[in-house]
């Protein structure tokens, strides 16, 4: 892989937490992504697909998550988010970070995936950081999570104890496993889902309380994209199990109507799963080229 370097590192908070950092730069970047990984996911199950992204002359940097992957350091770690706030300065410390210290001349976009996805439509939704929102040329929601499939949807007994419990116990940690052949299609990427041991699907019942709490916010319209969006791609598979592609629909329709036509695209994929960047084998191509596309079409001065 000689046409792409690819490096670890580490983000230091102003907390004194450290989350791990992997970035996938090409020989001559036009463009910059940060991104932000799912529920019980991490930075390096996207190995295989950044490259293909990169290739296209993207430089790509994730983190590990406060919570997930290679950031966890013990067992009481996993899932331990903090509140949204917190969630949200850390997000911001990571934009900062990659908008100024690393190529500061090219025009920097933002994406999430699932959970992901949802916290970037958040933060994208927070008068705090309308500054910061303003200064990036796009973000990119991927299979977000502003809604779940009627099989995912909690019953609001469930939820109402589960808010009630994350308010006395916070940090409780609870396991919510999920079936793997629900998220993704490839046999392979199930098998590897299966084998991870950083898939720990671990998180603190105040995690679990503000995920759904930020999911019905964007499905309500609670939360409004702030003046200054420049360019908003979704993209969500019809065949999702997880996470609603109705939801993510409604709410692209609701959110973008200050945008200009050529600045807002919802890409569907007929019969994709979850894991968009990982349905199958002759999809993953597709789908970098569709983002590449999307970015370096926004990137020239």
């Amino acid at each position: 892989m000689a046409d792409i370097t690819i490096t670890e590192g580490e983000l230091k908070l102003a907390d004194g937490t450290v989350l791990y950092q992997k970035t996938w730069s090409p020989a001559a970047p036009k463009a910059k992504l940060a991104h932000f990984h799912g529920f019980s996911d991490h930075i390096n199950n996207y190995n295989d697909f950044f490259p293909l992204l990169a290739r296209h002359g993207i430089h790509i940097s994730g983190i590990d998550e406060r919570g997930w992957g290679r950031s966890v350091q013990k067992k009481s770690d996993r899932g331990n988010t903090g509140p949204t706030s917190l969630i949200l300065a850390d997000m911001a410390a990571f934009i900062e970070s990659q908008k100024n210290d690393v190529f500061p001349e090219l025009p920097l976009f933002v994406s999430g995936h699932s959970m992901g996805g949802g916290l970037v439509a958040t933060f994208a939704s927070t008068p705090k950081y309308q500054p910061l929102v303003s200064s990036l040329r796009g973000i990119l929601v991927l299979a977000p999570l502003m809604g779940l499939t009627p099989e995912q949807t909690p019953s609001s007994i469930t939820v109402f104890l589960g808010r009630l419990a994350g308010k006395l116990l916070p940090h409780f940690q609870l396991v919510e496993k999920m079936r793997v052949e629900t998220l993704v299609r490839d046999p392979e990427v199930q098998q590897k889902l299966k084998n991870d041991p950083m898939n720990h699907a671990t998180g603190t019942l105040e995690m679990f309380a503000n995920m759904l709490d930020r999911m019905m916010d964007l499905d309500e319209g609670k939360l409004v994209l702030v003046d200054g969006v420049q360019s908003v791609f979704l993209a969500h598979g019809t065949g999702d199990n997880c996470t609603s592609y109705d939801a993510s629909k409604r709410w692209f329709e609701k959110q973008t109507t200050r945008l200009p036509e050529s600045e807002k695209l919802h890409k569907s994929y007929d019969g994709w799963s979850h894991l968009l960047h990982a349905d199958l084998p002759e999809n993953s191509p597709v789908f970098a080229d569709d983002l590449a596309a999307w970015i370096l079409g926004r990137s020239s001065a």
